[in-house]
């Protein structure tokens, strides 16, 4: 059974320069307990794709007609992009799905401690009493790594560091227990100690409560130690998608490949880090054909300027968007 599925998804944001595409055409699925990783560069569009599944984009957001995002709960579908009022997102905001948003900072009230914005949201999406509400947060805040939690439970977020404020946006994420559970970065702004930690904490809840965590990152390293499947974007568009050592041991596209190439290799420290040439394109100088071509050292003729790839089954449950593909070659 799916917990959501994603299908052809297109979004473009109205601008005075006109419709800009920030994602184009994606789709994809996630079962209860299933983690996927979706991974690219600043500017891939991960983040925006994310964001749709809350309807948190901007308001000069448009989806197209054919976009479609249906969240699977015990009480039947929810056509997510159907939803208007902000009562009617309850259902999806805070309640079945949570979001580690990328930058903390920006994402707590400022005149509101850590703690009194917990158990708000948890005596909106639970019926705990404000007293249970204030002991599991407080829990989850311990569970997350933070000392001395029941002081800081009672602290604002400007009076805790870059790394702690992370640590208590996690813990605000998962102590409503959503079915999904979108992780924006959440590990980047800390040390590896606390990183591994939040991992395990992950697969804890996973194995727990059966969630579904949809896990965004440009750190090929961290997919490979927590999801179980991968979507690579880029540009808006998502290119490849698989079991996640599948994906990174047998990549089709070049650029999943140069992602998994950028890496460095503790095995041989000597060896030059190897970036993908070229930087990704503005969204309004966006190529024709296949988007990736602009930095491709593996064109087909004029095919991938002139004509968008399909998909094509490059192994079991692994799918490749590449003109190589059509070809028989790979990265």
């Amino acid at each position: 059974m799916s917990l959501i599925d994603v299908e052809n998804l297109t979004l473009q944001f109205k601008t005075d320069e006109g419709l800009i595409t920030a994602v184009d055409n994606v789709s994809f699925s996630l079962a209860p307990g299933e983690v996927m990783g979706l991974v690219g560069e600043s500017g891939s569009g991960k983040s925006v794709t994310a964001k749709s599944l809350m309807k948190l984009n901007p308001g000069n957001a448009v989806y197209a007609p054919e976009s479609r995002i249906t969240l699977h709960l015990d009480s039947g579908p929810v056509d997510v992009l159907a939803l208007q009022r902000p009562r009617d997102m309850e259902v999806v905001r805070g309640g079945a799905i949570s979001m580690i948003f990328q930058e903390p900072m920006a994402s707590f009230a400022p005149a509101m401690t850590i703690g009194s914005q917990m158990v708000e949201q948890l005596l909106i999406h639970t019926d705990m009493s404000k007293k249970q509400a204030r002991e599991l947060s407080i829990e989850m805040l311990d569970r997350v790594g933070i000392s001395d939690a029941s002081t800081r439970f009672g602290q604002y977020a400007f009076e805790m560091s870059g790394g702690m404020r992370q640590r208590a946006m996690i813990a605000m994420a998962l102590s409503t227990k959503p079915k999904l559970l979108i992780a924006d970065e959440p590990t980047t702004a800390l040390d590896v100690t606390i990183q591994a930690q939040v991992i395990d904490l992950m697969k804890d809840l996973v194995d727990e409560f059966g969630m579904g965590i949809i896990f965004i990152t440009h750190d090929l390293g961290v997919v490979a130690q927590t999801a179980d499947k991968v979507a690579v974007m880029y540009l808006g568009k998502m290119i490849e998608q698989g079991p996640v050592r599948e994906v990174i041991r047998n990549p089709y596209h070049p650029y999943t490949q140069g992602l998994i190439d950028a890496l460095p290799q503790l095995d041989d420290l000597d060896k030059p880090l190897m970036p993908v040439p070229g930087d990704i394109p503005s969204p309004l100088e966006r190529p024709e054909g296949c988007v990736f071509h602009t930095r491709c050292s593996k064109i087909v003729g004029d095919v991938c300027k002139t004509i968008v790839p399909g998909w094509s089954d490059t192994g079991e449950d692994h799918r490749t968007a590449c003109h190589l593909c059509d070809q028989g070659q790979s990265a």
